[in-house]
């Protein structure tokens, strides 16, 4: 895969690579792994408070402000 940047961009991924002693390929490969762990995570939360909202699973405006009011004014 060959991905092409802006000039900007690629200035700029050239610093910071530089700057954490890494090459611009492997630092942009740890960003994009990086980003799909995280995506996956994202994902697997929704698709979890999904489920619970089809189960009824949920908390109304009122035991959310209750449960905030205890949390900073117990």
């Amino acid at each position: 895969m060959e991905v092409h940047f802006t000039p900007e961009l690629q200035a700029k991924l050239d610093r910071v690579a530089t700057d954490i002693n890494s090459g611009a390929d492997e630092y942009v490969q740890q960003l994009v792994e990086h980003y799909l762990d995280q995506d996956v995570w994202f994902r697997q939360k929704v698709t979890g408070g999904l489920k619970q909202l089809d189960h009824g699973e949920f908390l109304t405006h009122e035991e959310v402000g209750a449960r905030l009011k205890k949390m900073f004014h117990p």
